[in-house]
């Protein structure tokens, strides 16, 4: 109790207690479920439509070193959530004040213990599939903590870091596989030049942020219009990962999903111009999350009867 307070006969203001329940709810919006959830989807429709064509659905799925890279890959990237929330405690109070106020609900100890142990634990799983692995995602833990604590504030370090450590738990799956083949890179490019763009979306809204916090991001040093013109760049820079899939057999329908992001982000442009508030950025920052997840789902359409085979491949 205060006992400057106490003294002058004011009541100290007790602190709000939380059910179990709704500190669950603030760890998962600190460790943002939703985008884990589709980090393992993307994993698995990876491992079962490109990464291992051959086999059955059967023995991708029940892969138990499949399991424990995904199981590796949701402690590693929740603990990264983690530690970023953890430096941007004081930028997220200007910019997502309702999301922080959320997140706030479990102490900052706490989810410094959840951090370090969501790593470790990470690190014993890779080490089920082998040392490799377990190598692997030590040094991902490395550069998720050094890009939050030092890279991020710094403007083109930011970008690349953060687009980088995005695309690599892919890399996992694809370094299990060891399948080197050009198709494999070349949608790793167009997924890279995304999510720069998704980056710099994220810049442009939580500015006002980054100024009072002194983070050195894009839009701060260069200002919003340079940002406008780099993301622009970055988007016609798609079209040259998006042209040579055209040219694969190998994707199926998948090119139908091609053909929309096309169209999306013909009119992503017009709009992009036209922004001026963080609720437009907001919006264009959606749309890119939207055409991620939908190119996500869109993996099954690179051979629409592979299910079937595959159920039927026991």
């Amino acid at each position: 109790m205060d006992l400057s307070n106490k003294k002058a006969g004011i009541p100290a203001k007790k602190k709000k207690k939380y059910s179990l329940f709704f500190k669950f709810l603030s760890l998962l919006s600190v460790v943002r479920g939703y985008n884990i959830a589709i980090i393992v989807l993307a994993q698995y429709l990876a491992a079962i439509f490109i990464f291992s064509p051959d086999l059955s659905l059967k023995d991708v799925i029940l892969n138990l070193d499949i399991y424990f890279i995904v199981l590796a890959t949701i402690c590693v990237i929740a603990a990264g959530y983690i530690i970023n929330n953890f430096y941007d405690s004081k930028k997220d109070l200007i910019n997502k004040p309702i999301k922080s106020k959320i997140d706030n609900i479990v102490s900052q100890k706490i989810k410094l213990n959840i951090y370090f142990f969501l790593n470790f634990i990470g690190v014993i799983f890779g080490f089920l599939v082998s040392w490799r692995a377990a190598l692997f995602f030590a040094i991902y833990i490395f550069l998720i903590w050094f890009y939050s604590h030092k890279l991020k504030k710094y403007p083109l370090a930011g970008l690349f870091s953060a687009s980088i450590l995005s695309i690599l738990p892919f890399f996992a799956i694809f370094i299990y596989y060891k399948n080197f083949s050009t198709i494999i890179f070349t949608h790793a490019s167009f997924l890279f030049f995304v999510l720069m763009i998704r980056e710099l979306l994220k810049d442009l809204e939580n500015i006002k942020g980054d100024i009072v916090q002194d983070y050195q991001t894009i839009p701060v040093t260069y200002g919003e219009h340079f940002t406008k013109i780099l993301v622009t760049l970055l988007v016609l820079l798609t079209m040259n990962p998006i042209y040579f899939l055209w040219e694969y057999p190998e994707i199926g329908m998948m090119k139908y999903y091609f053909y929309f992001v096309g169209v999306v982000f013909f009119l992503f442009l017009i709009y992009l111009w036209k922004a001026k508030t963080k609720k437009d950025y907001v919006i264009l920052h959606n749309t890119i999350k939207f055409v991620i997840v939908i190119g996500v789902l869109s993996l099954m359409l690179i051979d629409t009867s592979v299910i079937i085979k595959r159920i039927l491949m026991v």
